[in-house]
């Protein structure tokens, strides 16, 4: 019988964070390993458990995950956040992706040395490339893909969570997105882990951009 889910990666966000919320909201309850030091880093190289010396990574039913979007698709398809054919997988993914390519432009922040510029760039992209995609794709549905809710519909969630946390009131142009936001909020498992104490991770501060720039043997802000 496999153990529990156990996840190595930082005490932070970063790529961690969706597989956190996609698990947070199949219910699988999971344990954390925090890299805090080059040597566990090391350790993990040394061991042959990250197979393109990367993290995240998840040990899972007797795995050892890597790459994100691996994990995020195993996750989805092994609790039922992945569709019901494989039309909806690939609009999924699509869906997904989008809001995970405007996201990872919110993670680099912390390690930018330009952070005005890259906000303004951020909010551009995310009103006239991005945001508007969504806003139609909601423009009926409750959930963005095939009336049930998948893993497309968390990562928009934590998407439209983190733009706020830069961009108060970006939602107030799409009020698709924005209903959509409240609605996600009102399941269960989302809203258990929207609470204090949860294993959700606040935004970057300067220890975890400390950690990662240690562990990682990275000298000075690289963006």
């Amino acid at each position: 019988m496999a153990g529990k889910v156990v996840l190595h990666y930082f005490n932070g966000r970063g790529k961690m964070e969706s597989i956190r919320w996609l698990l947070a909201v199949a219910e699988v309850e999971f344990d954390e390993v925090h890299l805090e030091t080059r040597q566990q880093y090391e350790t993990l190289l040394s061991d042959g458990a990250l197979l393109f010396q990367q993290v995240p990574m998840v040990e899972m039913d007797g795995m050892k995950l890597v790459q994100t979007k691996a994990i995020l698709n195993y996750i989805a398809a092994k609790y039922n956040l992945n569709g019901k054919d494989l039309k909806d997988r690939v609009m999924i993914q699509t869906l997904s992706e989008g809001a995970t390519d405007l996201m990872e432009m919110i993670m680099m922040l912390p390690f930018s040395s330009d952070t005005k510029t890259k906000l303004d760039n951020i909010e551009s992209k995310s009103k006239s490339r991005y945001l508007p995609v969504f806003e139609k794709a909601l423009s009926g549905p409750i959930y963005l893909v095939g009336g049930k809710l998948s893993s497309a519909d968390v990562l928009l969630f934590e998407c439209t969570l983190m733009l706020e946390e830069k961009f108060a009131g970006i939602l107030a142009e799409f009020p698709n997105v924005k209903s959509f936001q409240g609605r996600m909020t009102r399941i269960p498992a989302i809203s258990k882990f929207l609470q204090p104490g949860s294993k959700r991770k606040p935004q970057p501060d300067e220890t975890y951009v400390k950690t990662v720039m240690e562990v990682f043997n990275i000298k000075a802000p690289f963006l």
